[in-house]
């Protein structure tokens, strides 16, 4: 079965507010499996965290505004961005308010990894009054396209991980 809707990366239309540096820790795994982890602890209690991860309106608060979420396997966690262009992807399973794994697409230039998709997995776990939010994104193959793709996903993920932590800061983002 094909998950056709996945996409891990922010617009650069993103936000009206200036960005300000957010602790989020990158790293890049070769070994056993290649992936990339990202991981921030945001001033939120995990209820919230994963309000924020879980629904279309909270969704809608950190990613982008206009988004959906349908919590189910095999529902979408899908961002409508200006043109017709998707990100987000398909719910491949949860564990309420702990875990979202999702079938990811890329960004249209990487018309390939798009269409094949890797796997997303955001993690919740409290730290004292706060959470610890880790995405971890496997299920990527050989190639030039892969590794542009693992390139620009590094810096994208690690700027939505980034919003994320600004919407518990700041507020709900403002959309322009």
């Amino acid at each position: 079965m094909k998950f056709p809707l996945l996409v891990f990366a922010v617009s650069s239309l993103a936000l009206a507010q200036p960005p300000e540096a957010a602790p989020v820790k990158v790293t890049r795994i070769s070994t056993p499996e290649k992936a990339l982890r990202f991981e921030i602890v945001v001033p939120a209690k995990p209820a919230e965290v994963w309000q924020a991860f879980s629904t279309s309106e909270g969704l809608s608060t950190w990613l982008w505004k206009d988004c959906s979420v349908e919590l189910k396997p095999g529902g979408g966690w899908i961002v409508h961005f200006p043109g017709g262009s998707t990100g987000g992807g398909t719910i491949v399973s949860f564990e309420a308010g702990r875990s979202i794994t999702i079938r990811a697409m890329a960004p249209d230039k990487f018309p390939e990894v798009r269409r094949v998709g890797t796997i997303a997995l955001f993690e919740m776990a409290p730290e004292g009054e706060k959470t610890k939010v880790t995405l971890t994104q496997t299920g990527w193959n050989p190639g030039k396209e892969w590794e542009e793709a693992y390139d620009y996903l590094a810096q994208g993920n690690a700027q939505l991980m980034g919003q994320l932590y600004l919407r518990f800061t700041r507020g709900p983002l403002k959309w322009q």
